[in-house]
């Protein structure tokens, strides 16, 4: 391993770490191979009421519980988890999935809009994430970004397309920093292409890419940070926008 000026930079190729998500998950039941990871809490909660989720296991920590559940569509198995806010909650829940039987993941979630004219409701499909995070360059070399097979990326888009979502195909990018999208960043991650901002999805594609499985995700047009000033653009329906999003993620996943 290269020692460099910036720790985050020295990246060791070596895949065996001290604590094995292996380890972690034993004696748990199987997770689905295919997978949907989604930040909608309210969504998951409305689906075990109404009996769609069936618990297998529960992956437990300091900051909370995270049930990992199944549900069946269209007679193929998906297993549904929420993994949390941020690259390292994200990126540990994908590991611990990934240990216990996941192949093809899709993630789904909202993220800002970098240009005002995508409309709340519609969806990009990230080809690739500019990796402003940090748990990125634990899994891959240093690089500016991290890109989504363009495979996965297609399947995601006949999706959308079969029900008439609008959307595109487009660069993200991926911060730890919420309160630190500043104008002078925001202006420069627009001129590099990126049409959106979350706080996951290069954590995501890189411990994918790093474990060898599919992964895709679907980010929703949310809030819009293009402006002069921060727009919520909070609308009525955004709860109904989400299960929408969720089901198309997991309608995805199974065509992977």
């Amino acid at each position: 391993m290269q020692v460099s000026e910036f720790p985050i930079l020295e990246f060791d190729p070596d895949p065996k770490g001290k604590i094995e998500p292996s380890r972690l998950v034993q004696g748990l039941k199987p997770a689905p191979a295919r997978c949907v990871l989604t930040f909608y809490q309210a969504v998951l909660k409305r689906l075990r009421e109404t009996g769609v989720l069936r618990e297998i296991c529960v992956l437990r920590g300091d900051t909370g519980d995270h049930p990992v559940e199944v549900l069946d569509f269209q007679g193929v198995e998906i297993g549904v988890a929420n993994p949390g806010l941020g690259a390292p909650s994200a990126g540990a829940i994908l590991e611990l999935l990934i240990a216990m039987g996941a192949r093809k993941v899709v993630a789904c979630g909202h993220g800002g809009v970098l240009r005002a004219d995508l409309a709340r409701g519609s969806v990009v499909i990230p080809r690739s994430a500019i990796r402003q995070e940090g748990l990125s360059y634990q899994y891959l070399p240093p690089s500016r970004e991290v890109d989504v097979d363009d495979r996965v990326v297609k399947t995601l888009q006949q999706v959308l397309e079969q029900h008439h979502v609008p959307h595109e195909i487009g660069k993200t990018w991926t911060t730890d920093a919420l309160f630190r999208e500043t104008a002078p960043v925001i202006e420069l991650r627009k001129r590099e292409g990126a049409v959106v901002v979350e706080m996951e999805a290069a954590a995501l594609m890189a411990v994918a890419k790093f474990r060898g499985i599919t992964f895709g995700q679907y980010i929703g047009a949310g809030d819009d940070v293009s402006g002069d000033n921060w727009d919520p653009r909070y609308c009525p329906e955004r709860a109904s926008h989400k299960e929408k999003l969720f089901w198309l993620a997991v309608e995805a996943c199974s065509k992977l």
